[in-house]
């Protein structure tokens, strides 16, 4: 009641070198980083099961050779 409410500052900001054309371009090279990289982790998944799979084959052939199998 006997105090005052605070003033909050208001100002105008305009940017000063603003070209919608380059902020179209930005997010277009954006959309095209996400496609490219969700691609490119679906193709990193493809090595680990080669090497598992070539692992295995060494052990098995360790395993034959040595005569445990």
């Amino acid at each position: 009641m006997f105090m005052r409410k605070p003033s909050y500052r208001s100002f105008e900001y305009t940017p000063r070198y603003y070209k919608p054309e380059e902020d179209e371009e930005t997010r277009r090279r954006w959309r095209l980083n996400v496609k490219f990289r969700s691609q490119r982790k679906v193709s990193r998944k493809r090595p680990v099961i080669i090497y598992l799979g070539v692992l295995a084959l060494v052990i098995y052939m360790y395993l034959a050779l040595s005569g445990v199998i």
